[in-house]
Formats: structure tokens, C-alpha cells, sequence
């Protein structure tokens, strides 16, 4: 019992939780993701409204710029660009497309307030109740979300688009690349919102060694093995085009050398808190 409360009740101020998430049931917690669903939710409907506002632009120069010979990232990637043809082959096709764009917008557009608050909802459970820390987390997931948002619409939309407008099976001219618009926009989605996703190695690395799950040493020992990793999914992402896949196998591989830094810095940041932990708790003791 006198062990329990040296354990717990007798630790300093600053170490006892701000709030009551280690005391709250499983039922107040389902309570408490629902509303933070739906307050992330909130945050992507505005962003679709923005997007409705700006359909024009969003969808003239964002969504169809790429299909454009004089889209300017082709000329800053010497890519040999054509401008590409788009057929609706179905009836609500280009209906579709309409409010797809409108979604993936906003969904692009309001997901820093989406990550802050599945990630407020998840990082008690790293032992961080102080709400800068959650604010800062949150703006870094939203940070290397939209580089990679970035990195594939600038690097590897173009490249794609290209080179599946480019390639034919036969110099006979009797096939031509005419692309159905749905097509074209699931894939222009599915290419930028992957390197969303990727780019989130380094916050995946900083949260599991924050957790000791991972260690800088782990990351070292399996480089090569991330090397080919990145390979492979440069393959899955882009045309089977050398120059195209070692241009994003790159971006893959400093991901990972910079997960093995972060890393190493979220061991030391946890080995400091824990004997900070145990040195006030011998003190108290």
C-alpha cells in the first residue's frame, strides 16, 4: 500500500496527469473518438466547401493542369510532354469526377485539424498530456503529409501521366491513348495521397521509439533491406520507367536515413524522461 502511494500519489505536480484519460472506461473513450471524428470531420467539410468555392481553379489548373502539354512542372523536369486527351465514357463520369475532386480537396485542405484530432486522441497514450506538444505533433504529421501531397503531384503525376501518354504498343498509330476521366482522376488521387502517406516514415519512426518499439540501432542493421523496400514500392507507384522510379526510389531512401535521426532522438528524449521519472520517484522515496 505505503509502495502504491510513492508510486503514484507522492509524485511531483508536474508528473501527474493533466487531465482524466488514464481514468476514463472504455465506453468514455469510444465517447471521446466519436467526437473527435467528428470535430476531424468538421474540418473536412469546410475544406470541401473551400473547394467548391474555388471548383474553377481547383479543377482547371489543379486537377486537368497536368494533362497539359505547357504544365510547368514539365518543363523544370525535362520531361517531352503531349497534351492528353479525357473521354467521360459514362454517364455521371464527369458527375463523379466533380465531387471525387471536391472530396480529395478537402480532405487535402482540412486535414490538419483531421490529424490534430485523431492524434489528440492518440498521444496520451505516449505518456504526452501537454497540449503545445499534441499542437506541435500535429503540425508535423500535417507538414510531411503535405510534402508528400506535394512530391506527387510535382514529381510523380508528371512522369506518370507522361509516360502513359507517351507509350504504345505499335508505331502504327492505330491505337491511341484516349483516357477515361474517372481513370484519370482515381489515379491522379491514389498517386498523391500514397505519397501523403509515405512521407509519415518519420513520425511513424519518432512515435514507436518514443514507445520503445524501435531503436536507431533496429534501422541500421535493415537499411539495405529498407533500400530494396523503397525500390519496390518506386515500382509500384510509378511506370516501369528506370529514370521515373529511381527519381522517387530517392525521396524513399532519405526518408529512411532521416527515420533512423528521428528515431535517435526519440530514444534519448525517452531514456531523459525516464530517469527524470525514476529520480523523483527514488527522491520521494
Amino acid at each position: 500500500m505505503e509502495e502504491r502511494q510513492i508510486m503514484g500519489s507522492n509524485l511531483p505536480e508536474a508528473k501527474q496527469p493533466a487531465d482524466r484519460t488514464d481514468q476514463m472506461s472504455f465506453l468514455e473513450h469510444l465517447e471521446e473518438l466519436r467526437w473527435r471524428i467528428i470535430k476531424g470531420l468538421i474540418g473536412i467539410v469546410v475544406g470541401v466547401i473551400i473547394a467548391a468555392i474555388f471548383s474553377d481553379f481547383v479543377i482547371d489548373k489543379v486537377l486537368l493542369g497536368p494533362t497539359k502539354a505547357d504544365f510547368f512542372m514539365y518543363e523544370y523536369l525535362r520531361v517531352d510532354s503531349i497534351d492528353l486527351t479525357l473521354q467521360s465514357r459514362k454517364l455521371p463520369g464527369q458527375f463523379f469526377t466533380y465531387w471525387g475532386m471536391l472530396f480529395v480537396s478537402g480532405f487535402i485542405i482540412g486535414s490538419p485539424l483531421f490529424i490534430y484530432q485523431m492524434w489528440a486522441f492518440i498521444e496520451p497514450a505516449l505518456e504526452t498530456r501537454e497540449k503545445w506538444k499534441t499542437l506541435v505533433s500535429a503540425f508535423f504529421i500535417s507538414l510531411f503529409f503535405t510534402l508528400g501531397v506535394s512530391f506527387g503531384y510535382f514529381i510523380l503525376v508528371p512522369f506518370a501521366l507522361q509516360f502513359f501518354a507517351n507509350f504504345t504498343i505499335s508505331d502504327l498509330g492505330i491505337v491511341r491513348n484516349d483516357f477515361d476521366i474517372n481513370e484519370y482522376f482515381s489515379s491522379l488521387a491514389m498517386w498523391v495521397i500514397s505519397c501523403g502517406v509515405i512521407f509519415q516514415v518519420p513520425i511513424i519512426s519518432y512515435a514507436l521509439s518514443k514507445a520503445g518499439f524501435l531503436t536507431p540501432d533496429f534501422l541500421k542493421k535493415y537499411r539495405r533491406h529498407a533500400l530494396i523496400v523503397s525500390l519496390v514500392m518506386a515500382a509500384l507507384l510509378t511506370p516501369p520507367d528506370p529514370v521515373s522510379q529511381i527519381l522517387i526510389a530517392i525521396p524513399l531512401a532519405f526518408l529512411y536515413e532521416f527515420s533512423i535521426v528521428v528515431s535517435r532522438f526519440a530514444v534519448k528524449r525517452r531514456e531523459k524522461e525516464l530517469k527524470e521519472a525514476f529520480g523523483d520517484t527514488e527522491a520521494q522515496a
